[in-house]
């Protein structure tokens, strides 16, 4: 059986430094710490997690709370956090709160105060008063990945800013009757993002004079599924039409451009639709969208937990803003009548 004395004499290092190399602690050359890895490999060692878990009081694991893994931007921030994770030589627990037979109270009450994890990272969330004292009191670095929560740092874009960006570039294009496929959710989910990028829609339109219609304002639950079910329901109503919808993510908005199919219109000549996120189906659909990187905020979010457990540079205490930039697609362009 392979040992760490085997990997650390192939390596021509110290045992010490193929221990710090493989549990991603810093002071490791990023070449020596390559060539540690390749060895450890073709040896075919693995690292005793039980073993140094007793020595320094960790279990080499981070905890990832999602509310489900079925939507898209959810499971990019988990492949993101694996990534890192992997590169560290650290395991991932995942915690699935839509998983059948999973209660939020087996995640907080029992798993998570059990410490099977050295940090925590959670996606999309709100906590009640009681799992935010539970959570902050195990003492495990935490950070919030797609939606901010009280107490707890963040990593994610500008909401409101970003919703009013994506709304604005329809307004430039010339349209003024601007229907809102907004994401309220289920309970437990973070509510300050589908509240924010309403706002954000309700901010541009305010800026340029124009009302917005009660009627108009949808709920599609960041579902595809949904929001082609509101669309469609909008586009059965008798009198106006809008000419364009803001999606609060490109889920629904490729539930819209299928809505608007489903009626016999073209997008965008007859509906002007824009999203959020840009989705990997996005660009098949032609869909404009403010594009953010779930990928890389799950990479950074682990990172930085790693080097609040090792005192690397990362390390930090503050919310980090993430970047999301306009990609122009086939699915806008100034309403017909102009």
């Amino acid at each position: 059986m392979t040992s760490i004395d085997d990997v650390a004499r192939v390596s021509g290092v110290s045992i010490a430094t193929v221990s710090r190399a493989l549990r991603g602690l810093p002071n490791v050359s990023e070449e020596t710490r390559a060539r540690i890895r390749r060895h450890a490999d073709e040896l075919g060692y693995v690292a005793s997690s039980s073993a140094s878990g007793l020595a320094s009081g960790r279990t080499h694991a981070m905890g990832v709370v999602a509310p489900s893994i079925s939507r898209w931007f959810y499971t990019t921030v988990i492949e993101g956090i694996d990534s890192a994770l992997r590169e560290a030589n650290h395991d991932m627990i995942l915690y699935n709160l839509a998983s059948r037979g999973g209660d939020r109270a087996r995640v907080f009450h029992r798993s998570i105060l059990r410490k099977r994890t050295d940090a925590l990272i959670a996606l999309c969330l709100d906590f009640t008063a009681d799992e935010r004292e539970q959570l902050l009191s195990i003492g495990h670095p935490m950070i919030m990945i797609g939606g901010p929560v009280r107490g707890i740092r963040h990593i994610g874009i500008d909401e409101r800013a970003v919703a009013r960006e994506a709304t604005e570039h329809l307004i430039r294009l010339g349209h003024r009757d601007i229907a809102h496929l907004g994401g309220e959710d289920d309970e437990g989910l973070n509510r300050v993002v589908p509240r924010d990028r309403r706002l954000g829609f309700l901010d541009a339109l305010g800026a340029a004079g124009i009302e917005s219609r009660t009627e108009w304002m949808l709920s599609g639950r960041f579902s595809l599924t949904a929001s082609r079910d509101a669309v469609n329901e909008l586009l059965d109503r008798p009198g106006a039409r809008p000419t364009a919808i803001f999606a609060n993510c490109d889920e629904m908005g490729i539930g819209a451009i299928l809505a608007a199919h489903d009626h016999g219109l073209s997008v965008p000549g007859d509906l002007s639709v824009i999203g959020i996120d840009n989705h990997d189906l996005s660009a098949s659909f032609g869909l404009t969208t403010m594009a953010q990187d779930p990928y890389e905020q799950g990479r950074l979010g682990a990172r930085i937990l790693l080097d609040d457990l090792t005192g690397g540079p990362l390390s930090r205490k503050t919310s980090i803003r993430a970047e999301a930039r306009l990609i122009e697609r086939s699915s806008t362009a100034p309403p017909i009548h102009l």
